[in-house]
């Protein structure tokens, strides 16, 4: 089969920054049959149309005056089933030992992060097309270094990664709001303004649970706890 993943992080600035604002990082990736996409892409623009959605959305710009519409797009991913998927993979920055690990390079280690995020959920003879909201890095080589390992790690399948700016995706945006809620459940979420509060518990409530680490097996919304440190 074919499938489309989207992907989008926040605080990936965590693993370099001398003042970190926050303790997790986190990378998220929406997947689903590459057959899904129109349908998925008019769907989303049909409820952006809908709610005055003129620009990008995305989790910064949640708000009081836009929560219904934040609400029903949470919704629509939400009763997908399992045609469409959220794994996101966090991690703790003050596990990470950039210098013993990855050279002291944040952008190697936030790359590497992302192979883990992606490696478990690919399978043998798919094809899968990988689009990450597009950043600037220093080494432009990053995405198809990460497609080189992503493609050697997995030799019967065929898997593309490219960048695409998020303004251009409605895919990558609703991402961004799936991770910028899980970032917001690990990091202190008692500083959230209400409507984002609001969001994280439309979510928990629907989900049945709180957002947390959970079984690779977990199909709908899953969460990757990385343990750079090992144990258990």
């Amino acid at each position: 089969m074919n499938f489309d993943v989207y992907c989008d992080e926040s605080g990936p600035e965590l693993l370099h920054s001398e003042k970190p604002k926050a303790r997790y990082m986190v990378i998220g990736s929406l997947w689903l049959p590459e057959e899904l996409r129109v349908e998925s892409k008019a769907a989303l623009h049909e409820l952006r149309h809908r709610h005055g959605i003129g620009s990008e959305f995305k989790w910064r710009k949640v708000s009081p005056s836009k929560a219904a519409f934040y609400r029903e797009a949470v919704d629509w991913f939400l009763e997908r089933g399992n045609d469409v998927r959220f794994r996101a993979i966090v991690v703790d920055r003050t596990k990470i030992d950039l210098v013993k690990f990855h050279d002291g390079d944040g952008e190697l280690g936030f790359y590497k992060f992302y192979y883990q995020l992606l490696l478990h959920w690919t399978r043998e003879c798919n094809r899968y097309r990988i689009f990450c909201d597009h950043k600037k890095n220093r080494l432009p080589s990053r995405l198809k270094t990460l497609q080189t390992c992503l493609n050697h790690a997995n030799l019967a399948s065929e898997i593309m990664v490219q960048a695409t700016p998020s303004d251009e995706s409605v895919l990558i945006q609703l991402c961004d709001v799936l991770t910028g809620l899980t970032q917001a459940r690990y990091n202190d979420p008692e500083t959230l303004g209400s409507a984002k509060r609001s969001l994280l518990s439309h979510l928990e409530d629907k989900l049945g649970h709180p957002v947390r680490a959970t079984a690779l097996g977990e199909q709908k919304f899953n969460v990757f706890e990385i343990q750079p440190g090992g144990g258990w």
